[in-house]
């Protein structure tokens, strides 16, 4: 059965009220609210304010408490009688889902929501390039708009703890700083398009396994300083207009009503007047749901009304149940108004915009969109005797092994599976890229296919693969390892944790029989998780290509042929080894938990904080990416040495190409507090900024970093407290590479 998203339906169609209703909308389209979340003009909300106030007049009891729940997988009703349209929403951090049934899971089989699927997240984050996320962002939300979309479920910025997370690959990496320079821009270029952007999963959803019941306990320092901050970015200079919950709880409550997280912190310290929106059945309670802040309860267990009455819509815990608590005077009425005045303010943001446009979808802006993001994210990790890149004018023959050449990435993962109109492999860019090359492929290993839930076992004989392998790499004259992981359950997927850092199906034992019969190996890691490198004394080359969305291959291959020198940075830690990573050095009860308990016991000291802290050397550290150039940084100075609590710290520095090819560098300034009455981590990103150079050309920069953001979050005093003092800036372009100390002092006014 066929389902379409939204009903053939007017506002204009439900008079008198609707023509109240419209000029309304029209008198208050074109705020910058609409344009622009971060500049909002008062008096134009002021209007809306007042709009809203007419509309909850004209509502019944019934019709409000409607309107806080699901009607069908992805949507929520409006009233019809009074013109208010429903409201529909989709997955998609990194691309708009496919259409789902009305009542299920299962795919409705449109032959008309085929999108541009762009890279994940990890992608964009390893860019360190704010403009680029603007540029994701609008793209992004022209294809939601196109689909008649008005929530966006993404972006996701929970942080990177511990590299078995399986949606990991969703989010931005393990610091909060870097997440929060991304977010911004990601949520202001989709919700330009009159397209909400909901961040997720709020708060404390660090991994998957357990996620329905794990209970979270982690210091107030940690929570504000690690775990909130891009969430708060999204909040206050993000202005986003929807925010989901989490399923795990925090402190013994589930973290989608939770009446710290939301009314007092989201709700009431950071002033958000959107939506809290549940995660898809991560509502638990009637009471907690009303009086915590929940405002949109979805996917609570429902098969609709396909088979069952027992978990319909109006069962929901917002909705009869609801409804009885506020006859009963258990709820007070003005708890749900509150929920409805929100839900009107998404509306007039979004469905009830009718200026907002109709978007676009699968165009070659997109996609070059795509292909720029894919590009910039990839990180070159080694490259001995400059292995990388290939030259595509030489005759030579590559040996392009590995599943990942030609798997489908844009499937699986849970939630974030995409019905891309175009993915390109690996294998087809470099072949493309490559037409002087001869280019050989075996698959070496195999998967099974892309099962939500469960792993499947692979079709394949894994010895005759392997064989063929080693076969086609030893009469090579190159070899391209094009492995890592994939979308699998257990893998990079939502709804289950990988159970190990090593490569899955035999990788580690294949690459080294490949690097036994042939020298000159590369590999090009497909994965949006740190992994196990046992191998990597052996090999050549080394690159980081994450999930790259529809213009993967060819992404890769302007990365591999040297039209693009890299610039992406890793926006993780690689730790040697799992024990060497914070949350998994405590033992069981800090990952997974014991007893459904976890306790986040390392704090604040997360990635490359507890590295550092703990001098313990990783793989490859945060910030971390080579380049087919060199460059030169110098003349690094602060504008003066002292500073106050309002003031900004100015660090100024010349940079130059020293090398012969194009190419970008990311120079980082870190800051840290010797000698500070807290434990401190050695250092933290503070600032950075991404400056693309010819060969041979100087550019003079600088980075902006407010003394405010120098704040520790005081437990003492439930607030954020300047220490006065020394303070050392580390500027670099990787969390231990850093080109010089610059000593400041502080003073508190």
């Amino acid at each position: 059965m066929l389902f379409f998203s939204r009903p053939a339906f007017s506002i204009l169609k439900a008079v008198p009220f609707a023509a109240l209703l419209l000029s309304l909308q029209v008198s208050n389209a074109q705020t910058p609210e609409y344009s622009d979340s971060s500049s909002l003009n008062i008096d134009k909300m002021k209007d809306v304010d007042k709009s809203i106030e007419e509309i909850l007049t004209q509502l019944t009891l019934e019709e409000k408490v409607a309107m806080c729940h699901a009607q069908s997988k992805f949507s929520t009703p409006g009233v019809a009688r009074l013109g208010i349209p429903e409201v529909w929403m989709s997955d998609g951090p990194h691309g708009v889902r496919g259409e789902i049934n009305w009542d299920n899971w299962g795919y409705a089989g449109w032959t008309n929501d085929s999108i541009t699927a762009f890279p994940a997240l990890t992608s964009l984050a390893a860019t360190f390039d704010p403009t680029l996320s603007h540029a994701y962002g609008v793209s992004l939300g022209e294809e939601a708009l196109y689909r008649r979309k008005d929530v966006l479920l993404g972006p996701g910025v929970n942080i990177y703890r511990t590299p078995l997370n399986g949606r990991n690959f969703e989010y931005m990496g393990e610091d909060p700083y870097l997440a929060s320079e991304m977010v911004v821009p990601y949520i202001k270029g989709v919700q330009q398009n009159g397209v909400a952007a909901c961040v997720k999963h709020f708060a404390l959803n660090n991994q998957e396994k357990w996620r329905n019941y794990v209970d979270v306990e982690v210091s107030d320092r940690a929570l504000h300083e690690i775990y909130l901050p891009a969430f708060k970015a999204a909040v206050e200079r993000g202005g986003v207009w929807s925010v989901m919950g989490s399923y795990n709880k925090f402190r013994g409550q589930y973290c989608s009503h939770h009446e710290l997280l939301i009314n007092k912190i989201l709700k009431g310290d950071w002033a958000f007047d959107g939506v809290v929106i549940t995660d898809w059945g991560s509502a638990h309670n009637t009471m907690e749901a009303a009086l915590y802040g929940l405002d949109m309860e979805m996917g609570t267990g429902t098969d609709g009304l396909t088979t069952t009455l027992v978990n319909a819509y109006d069962n929901y815990y917002l909705a009869n149940p609801f409804l009885e608590a506020l006859e009963a005077g258990e709820v007070p009425e003005s708890v749900l108004d509150d929920k409805v005045r929100r839900i009107l303010r998404l509306m007039f943001r979004t469905t009830m915009n009718p200026n907002r446009g109709r978007g676009r979808m699968n165009n070659q802006e997109h996609l070059n969109v795509a292909r720029k993001v894919a590009a910039s994210g990839m990180v070159l990790l080694k490259n001995e005797e400059a292995f990388f890149p290939l030259d595509p004018e030489v005759e030579m023959t590559i040996a392009v092994i590995g599943e990942n050449a030609t798997r489908s990435m844009t499937l699986g993962g849970g939630s974030s599976e995409l019905k891309a109109k175009i993915e390109v492999s690996p294998l087809e860019g470099l072949r493309e890229r490559f037409p002087k090359a001869t280019i050989l492929h075996a698959m070496g290993y195999a998967s099974g296919p892309s099962v939500y839930g469960r792993v499947e076992p692979s079709p394949y004989d894994a010895d005759s693969l392997r064989q063929q392998a080693i076969e086609i790499a030893a009469k090579a004259d190159k070899v391209l390892f094009i492995g890592g992981l994939n979308k699998n359950h257990r893998q990079d997927c939502e709804g289950g944790d990988r159970e190990s850092m090593d490569l899955p199906f035999g990788q580690d034992r294949l690459l080294s029989e490949v690097i036994a019969v042939n020298e000159n190996v590369g590999v090009v890691l497909v994965s949006g998780n740190a992994v196990a490198m046992p191998w990597i004394a052996n090999v050549k080359g080394l690159l980081q290509a994450w999930y790259g969305g529809s213009m993967a291959g060819h992404a890769l291959a302007d990365i591999v042929s040297g039209d693009i020198s890299p610039s992406g940075k890793l926006p993780f830690s690689f730790p040697v080894k799992l024990e060497d990573n914070a949350a998994h050095s405590f033992g069981a009860s800090s990952y997974p938990g014991i007893k459904k308990e976890q306790f986040y016991e390392e704090g604040i000291f997360v990635g490359y904080r507890w590295h550092d802290t703990q001098d313990i050397k990783p793989l490859f550290p945060f910030g971390f990416g080579l380049s087919y150039t060199r460059f030169k940084v110098s003349e690094i100075k602060t504008d003066r040495k002292n500073y106050r609590s309002g003031d900004t710290i100015t660090v100024s520095f010349e940079i130059q190409n020293t090398g012969s090819v194009a190419g970008a560098e990311v120079v980082q300034v870190y800051i840290g507090k010797p000698k500070s009455r807290v434990a401190r981590p050695v250092k933290e990103l503070k600032g950075f900024n991404k400056v693309a150079l010819g060969a041979g050309e100087l550019k003079k920069d600088t980075i902006d970093i407010p003394v405010s953001s120098l704040m520790y979050y005081d437990e003492d005093i439930s607030d954020w407290q300047l220490e006065a003092g020394d303070y050392s800036l580390y500027i670099g372009n990787s969390s231990d590479r850093i080109f010089r100390e610059v000593k400041i002092k502080v003073a508190t006014d």
